[in-house]
């Protein structure tokens, strides 16, 4: 099978989160996608990420009910140690040697590629989809690709996709400052922020 990839804290998970894992599974026919939470991310402090596991892991769940092809993936958020990339896709590939997968980052992952841990082992364990976001213009991602292509003997693929300007980081500032955020997460997520009161001030 091919899978797709998406990881992050998801802290919240939201809707230009489902409509990139729609996109990339439809331009590149891929069976499912995984979307992967991080317990311990190398790139965040735990200060950083607000909400517990347990909720965005809940909310992940609740925000892909429905979606044909969209499962969780808990290999990160189960593990104590730091989260390398690398290392997952290591995992996978020993763990599912059957499936061939495609890692999906957006811009601001492509432009930082070379500050990750070991980026020449990532490549070898799968294709790498790059979606706009952050206002990069296709020139731009074009470039990094060829280059991240060249240095690293990658298969990097631009996911055309449009650009949402939506981010999790958006919707906590949002909610502290009681701004409404009904329209940028899945309703049951909403319902589920609202339930538990989260993202808000204490």
């Amino acid at each position: 099978m091919k899978i797709g990839i998406m990881g992050g804290t998801f802290d919240p998970i939201h809707n230009g989160h489902l409509m990139l894992g729609e996109y990339a599974k439809k331009l590149f026919g891929l069976d499912e996608i995984w979307f992967m939470p991080n317990g311990n991310p190398p790139h965040k402090s735990n200060s950083n990420i607000e909400s517990q596991t347990k909720h965005r892991v809940e909310m992940v769940k609740l925000a892909i009910e429905g979606h044909e092809g969209f499962n969780i993936q808990l290999y990160e958020v189960e593990r104590k140690e730091v989260n390398y990339s690398y290392l997952t896709m290591q995992h996978f590939n020993e763990a599912f040697p059957q499936n061939e997968f495609y890692f999906i980052i957006g811009a601001d992952s492509l432009f930082a590629f070379e500050t990750w841990k070991h980026p020449e082992l990532l490549v070898r364990t799968c294709k790498i989809l790059a979606a706009y976001r952050d206002g990069k213009n296709s020139k731009e991602m074009e470039n990094q690709i060829q280059y991240l292509n060249e240095k690293y003997g990658a298969e990097i693929i631009l996911l055309n996709t449009p650009d949402v300007d939506i981010s999790s980081s958006d919707i906590r500032r949002k909610m502290k400052q009681n701004e409404d955020i009904s329209d940028l997460v899945p309703e049951s997520v909403f319902s589920y922020i609202q339930s538990n009161n989260l993202f808000r001030d204490e």
